[in-house]
């Protein structure tokens, strides 16, 4: 593959990753203290949201393992064709309906949309890897390219939205007295939101949902202009297509493949209960709310310029090696949790964006594997590609979505209320469990089963060679 091919595939997956950084840092408390619906009816939200995105993800795999060659490949075209909808529904999503009573069916409907046209969109999108070489090393550079420009594009995704935003976040009356507009001067009525102008703050998400619309008809057209996909490079003469159902009961019992969506499906959610939690945490419980966008952006900067340090890493020490990095971020985040300080805080961002590189890259640089594996035992059968990707991809989804809904309804337990200055004690407790604590345990879970992850380098280079003799 050449340099420009995998710069204009890295670039064309960008756009998606601009706009789920955007939502993950920040949907969350514009539906709370913005769109102001209640903690419970936000983590309904973004459950349901992350579930139907989830859901997609087989019914996606069953249709595009249907699909028949065109002229511009078999995944192009769906990857082509969902982009508007997706445009329109991320545009929708960040918008504030007149109306009061049906805020949460409007942002229901059009988180749903715009989880379920991502997945359409990722689901060929990723599997395109398999279909631009079969040799290894080409793929795994071009998964380092992308993964290098997916963290870049969630970079930019936190930082527009970020420094747009932000101003909508940050209560001057907060800055003079924080002892003002605290819980405690409730007395348990409900909670009226402080906002100086909610129209104009309005307007602002408006303005950033726009600009990141622009970012994905940029990537889309480098992507369709720069990329082409091949026929089954994998395929045999005597092949046929693996039946849908078959051969995602075939992944389902593929060992090497159970074990790594078990895994990182632990880690991912652990890894979106950071990104879904910290601006609150920074906001609520660290006393930092004028640093925070400056926070998200030293964590994806971070990310950005790790990634070819973990893909020199993994080349050299090998990818069940390189995993140990994802746990760096686990006692730095304790400490921000125990000790905030403003210096920590920056030190805390930059080591996990260390982390948080690790787990973007090693995963997808660690399936191709597992779909040669398959592909040894199973030498006659083709069209299995994208079942592994969409029920990695459904996996990972609907665990997110439930810790992320969680996490949203245990903030409606202890007592949210947006729109004031000092949440109560509950409350900052949870958010610092979320960050801290809950993201731990689930890392180090996910760290234990890799570790019966039955791939190694040897077995890696093994499978290639058999591989190459079958073709």
């Amino acid at each position: 593959l050449s340099m420009c091919s995998k710069l204009c595939y890295a670039i064309g997956g960008a756009p998606n990753q601009v706009a789920g950084s955007a939502a993950s840092f920040f949907l969350q408390i514009y539906l709370l203290d913005i769109a102001h619906i209640t903690p419970f009816h936000a983590s309904l939200v973004l459950f349901i949201g992350k579930a139907s995105g989830a859901v997609t993800d087989p019914v996606a795999g069953f249709f595009i393992s249907k699909s028949r060659w065109t002229k511009i490949g078999r995944l192009m075209p769906w990857v082509l064709a969902c982009t508007p909808f997706t445009i329109v529904s991320y545009f929708f999503m960040w918008y504030l309906p007149p109306f009061v009573s049906g805020r949460v069916a409007w942002y229901l409907t059009f988180h749903c949309l715009f989880q379920a046209l991502t997945t359409l969109f990722q689901v060929p999108y990723s599997a395109l890897t398999m279909f631009l070489s079969t040799d290894q090393k080409d793929r795994d550079s071009a998964t380092a390219y992308r993964m290098t420009m997916e963290v870049l594009g969630t970079l930019i995704g936190a930082a527009l939205q970020g420094q747009i935003v932000a101003s909508a976040h940050v209560s001057p009356h907060c800055a003079v007295n924080p002892s003002l507009n605290t819980t405690d001067s409730w007395h348990g009525t409900p909670s009226i939101p402080d906002l100086s102008d909610p129209l104009s703050h309005q307007v602002i998400y408006m303005i950033a949902a726009g600009v990141i619309a622009g970012v994905y008809l940029l990537g889309i057209v480098v992507l369709f202009l720069g990329v082409k996909e091949r026929d089954d490079p994998y395929a045999l003469n005597s092949d046929r297509a693996i039946p849908f159902c078959k051969g995602l009961a075939l992944t389902m019992k593929h060992g090497p493949y159970v074990k790594l969506t078990a895994s990182f499906l632990l880690i991912s959610t652990a890894v979106q209960l950071e990104q879904g939690n910290f601006v609150l945490f920074c906001t609520h419980a660290a006393g930092l709310r004028n640093h925070f966008q400056y926070l998200v952006v030293t964590i994806l900067v971070s990310a950005v310029v790790s990634v070819p340090f973990w893909q020199k890493f993994l080349q050299r020490f090998g990818k069940k090696c390189a995993a140990c990095g994802i746990s760096w971020m686990i006692p730095f985040a304790v400490m921000l949790v125990t000790i905030p300080n403003l210096i920590l805080a920056y030190f805390v961002a930059f080591i996990s964006g260390l982390s948080i590189a690790a787990s973007l890259l090693l995963p997808w640089s660690m399936l191709p594997d597992v779909v040669d594996n398959f592909r040894l035992q199973n030498p006659h059968g083709k069209g299995h590609e994208t079942i592994f990707y969409s029920s990695y991809v459904f996996f990972t989804k609907m665990s997110a979505g439930i810790g992320l809904g969680i996490s949203a309804a245990g903030l409606e337990f202890t007592g949210y209320k947006p729109g004031i200055c000092r949440q109560s004690d509950d409350v900052i407790l949870t958010l610092k469990l979320l960050i801290g604590a809950v993201p731990a345990i689930l890392i180090l879970l996910g760290l234990f089963i890799l570790l019966f992850y039955p791939i190694t380098e040897e077995s890696r280079k093994e499978t290639k060679l058999a591989l190459e003799e079958l073709r």
